[in-house]
């Protein structure tokens, strides 16, 4: 019974600190609305599927707060960050197909291993450079995307404006020294559900 009143209200406590970003022009999402194609009601949409998931999240287990990530674009689901063993992997995919809105999950979450400090040293460093390289690239908006790196491995989520922003952006990630690998959750303007007019 508890948890029944605990979700929706963390579910409205988060949403009133999304409201006030929006007014600072940042929606809460890491997404600048001046720059953001999606359309202002596909924007609250995702933002509220988003902090929904993060409360049902918190709900199953308090340490997911800080151990897993979600981002919604457009209804789909990107999950990244690190759990404890692969029952939790395919309970949290369950908990975000649940979810009212979701349209596809992409569930990147790494089972845990023993604290790598050289290795996160390593991951923050390539997160670093690829930010960098996408803020200086005219050819690419960098505030329409988010960025993690897990060993070695750069995971880029965000919406494109057309295929070569896209392209764009995969080639500066395979440029940066060691990575091994770039996985681009990235959408198309076109691909989206509602087109910003």
């Amino acid at each position: 019974m508890k948890i029944k009143i605990f979700i929706p209200l963390l579910s409205f406590l988060l949403l009133i600190g999304c409201v006030g970003a929006a007014t600072s022009g940042v929606f809460g999402t890491g997404v600048s609305i001046a720059y953001d194609p999606r359309t202002l009601g596909t924007q609250i949409d995702d933002s509220i599927m988003d902090k929904t998931i993060d409360a049902k999240l918190v709900a199953m287990e308090k340490n997911y707060f800080l151990t897993v990530k979600t981002k919604v674009i457009d209804g789909r689901v990107f999950i990244t960050g690190k759990v404890d063993n692969p029952e939790e992997k395919l309970k949290i995919t369950k908990l975000v197909w649940e979810t009212k809105g979701t349209r596809s999950v992409k569930n990147d979450l790494k089972i845990k291993e023993d604290f790598n400090f050289k290795q996160s040293a390593k991951d923050v460093l390539i997160t670093s450079q690829l930010k960098t390289a996408m803020l200086i690239n005219k050819k690419i908006s960098a505030v329409n995307y988010n960025v993690d790196t897990y060993k070695k491995k750069i995971y880029v989520y965000g919406i494109a404006q057309d295929e070569n922003e896209k392209l764009e952006i995969i080639k500066e990630a395979n440029e940066i020294a060691d990575v091994e690998d770039v996985i681009a959750s990235i959408l198309l303007v076109e691909d989206l559900r509602v087109i910003k007019n």
